[in-house]
């Protein structure tokens, strides 16, 4: 797997985490990359803050927890409602459903799945909402979609 496009001084965490199974990170390990997003970025450009960039690195590279952990901290900057708000939540739960798939659940896989196509489905209008391509997105989707059918 090739190394994630991770933003310049930024590293990945020394394991990923899965509730259940390992530790998770000292509490201070995402303050830097979370602080990135302040209230003054317009939410249209917050897909250029570090803590935007290291979320999609994050999940990339299969960091499902890291990644919602720092794409919070932008979903909480985004206006409600806005296309940019619902394609933060998107990827979110895209991780989350990842993770799921992790820890063995399939069925909360799929269901953060169904959370995923609506999130999107009220962004069809735009064919790209914070740098990312809507289809490009639906495209993971799908990808994680097949995959908890397959370990159903």
């Amino acid at each position: 797997m090739p190394w994630p496009n991770l933003p310049p001084g930024i590293r990945l965490p020394p394991h990923v985490y899965v509730p259940g199974k390992n530790a998770r990170h000292p509490e201070d390990w995402f303050d830097l990359i979370k602080a990135s997003v302040t209230p003054d970025i317009p939410s249209a450009e917050l897909h250029r803050t570090t803590a935007f960039q290291t979320g999609l690195a994050y999940l990339e590279a299969g960091y499902f927890w890291e990644c919602h952990e720092v794409l919070e901290a932008v979903w909480m900057q985004t206006s409600d409602p806005s296309p940019e708000r619902e394609m933060v939540q998107a990827l979110i739960q895209l991780a989350n459903a990842r993770l799921k798939l992790l820890m063995g659940k399939p069925r909360a896989a799929r269901r953060l799945c169904d959370m995923v196509q609506a999130h999107l489905t009220r962004c069809d209008q735009h064919k790209v909402v914070l740098g990312m391509g809507i289809e490009e997105v639906r495209a993971r989707l799908a990808a994680v979609r097949a995959d908890a059918e397959d370990a159903a």
